[in-house]
């Protein structure tokens, strides 16, 4: 795409980032938004496919375009949520706290809960123009194994998890996403851990310098998407965080396919 096309495609992402267009809503027309953009008709039309081909906009019929995200199913009513009588901690450091809570199921007597807390991540799959996401080859200790994983890293208190986001992409991987949008956030073990994950999606990237969190950082590569099924596959895909972020780019492609960078 040329300069005045990438510049129309990066403002309709932003908005789509920002919710300026509500999920399950229509898109305006072709012909509202090439009178507004300034853009001619076949080049929204590339934008626009763009957008499909990432998940961003479902089309209906030949020009209809709408913003995922509409649902059919209703929250349940009725259903009562678990009484929390007690907390205490049973042991309390700067990466975990174990507590003990006291709760009651509706209709059940209460019982003793043990509850973990952890830091509040972010994590962030950065796609470029060639259908490939950053991805970083890394040993892990615990489950002693190497495999790919997303940059990714805690959210400080008081930071907006986006600044983390970005932050951690770049200290990671040295590469600085253009356009960051939020599409999750998760707890991976719901049962007993408390520990918020929020998921980005990142387009396109620039090379800012050499990682700087050594200890983070890994074999860097730009993994083919066409790649991920067999990846995950043969178990190298670590981490809930990757796993949903790269699902989630798949899952909205809706059949249109990732292809492998030539």
């Amino acid at each position: 795409m040329g300069p005045k096309t990438t510049k129309v495609y990066e403002t309709l992402r932003k908005r789509l980032a920002a919710g300026e267009y509500a999920p399950g809503g229509k898109l305006p027309s072709e012909r509202a938004l090439v009178e507004e953009l300034g853009i001619g008709r076949t080049a929204l039309r590339q934008v626009l496919a763009r957008l499909v081909a990432e998940g961003a906009l479902e089309v209906r019929g030949r020009s209809s375009y709408r913003v995922p995200g509409a649902v059919s199913v209703r929250r349940p009513d009725g259903v009562e949520p678990w009484r929390i009588h007690r907390e205490r901690d049973l042991y309390d450091n700067r990466w975990v706290k174990l507590q003990l809570w006291d709760v009651e199921p509706p209709g059940m007597e209460p019982f003793e809960h043990h509850v973990v807390k952890l830091h509040h991540v972010a994590v962030t799959a950065v796609l470029d123009d060639q259908d490939r996401v950053l991805m970083m080859w890394r040993y892990r200790f615990v489950p002693q194994q190497f495999g790919w994983e997303l940059p990714g890293g805690i959210v400080d208190v008081g930071e907006d998890p986006t600044d983390t986001a970005l932050r951690e992409v770049v200290e990671e991987t040295g590469w600085r996403p253009k356009t960051l949008e939020h599409v999750v956030t998760y707890q991976p073990m719901v049962g007993m851990v408390d520990s918020p994950h929020d998921i980005f999606v990142g387009h396109g990237a620039e090379r800012v310098g050499e990682p700087t969190d050594l200890e983070e950082a890994g074999h860097i590569e730009w993994v083919p998407l066409a790649d991920i099924p067999g990846l995950m596959a043969r178990g190298e895909l670590m981490g809930s965080g990757t796993l949903v972020a790269l699902l989630h780019i798949l899952a909205t492609r809706r059949g249109q396919g990732a292809t492998a960078a030539h």
